[in-house]
């Protein structure tokens, strides 16, 4: 639970991500932050629409109290992580496939400073490099570029985990009580809190 971005995406040009992971390369370093760099040049036999060696390819960063930003392919040229390659890389059922190309990164406790550099590196990177690149951002700063429709998002989220951390300490689980009807108790007690507050 909280403020994240989610995306999904392709590289435009195979060729380009070298220049790509220097781009972020040099953004992570002038920021500081974490960077995981994988293999950093695609295979140079591969059919784009097949999931053809299994590795990654591409970057991640991590600004302090952020999860990954990814902008990690797959050989198909598609954006995906470890840890969807892990559970879907194998998968032959469609419905269950396409998470392995849905990528997410929870901003919430980076802040809204860090969350408005990463929605303009994304901006400029789709520009550059990616192509059918789709971003939904639950702050909706992709969406506006409006940073008081962001602070009032980030307040939400905060809000609403400020509750939930509240209800799980102040609402204790009853001896004997099932765990479905302790989250039952524990919901009406945190809309009731929410709708004081």
């Amino acid at each position: 639970m909280g403020l994240s971005i989610h995306y999904s995406g392709r590289i435009g040009n195979r060729a380009s991500l070298p220049d790509l992971i220097e781009e972020v390369k040099d953004i992570a370093n002038i920021y500081q932050w974490k960077l995981s760099v994988f293999k950093e040049e695609f295979p140079v036999q591969g059919d784009e629409g097949q999931l053809v060696d299994g590795e990654l390819y591409g970057v991640a960063f991590s600004p302090p109290n952020c999860e990954p930003v990814w902008l990690s392919f797959l050989s198909n040229g598609r954006m995906s992580t470890p840890v969807a390659l892990k559970f879907f890389g194998e998968q032959r059922d469609e419905d269950e496939k396409k998470y392995l190309y849905q990528l997410s990164t929870k901003t919430q406790f980076a802040g809204i400073n860090v969350h408005q550099v990463i929605i303009h590196l994304l901006k400029y990177l789709k520009e550059k490099y990616l192509e059918d690149f789709v971003l939904l951002d639950e702050g909706q700063y992709w969406e506006t570029n409006d940073k008081s429709v962001l602070e009032a998002n980030f307040s939400r989220y905060t809000l609403l985990l400020d509750i939930v951390e509240d209800g799980l300490k102040n609402l204790p689980m009853n001896p004997g009580e099932s765990m479905e009807a302790y989250f039952e108790r524990m919901t009406k007690g945190l809309k009731r809190k929410g709708d004081q507050k």
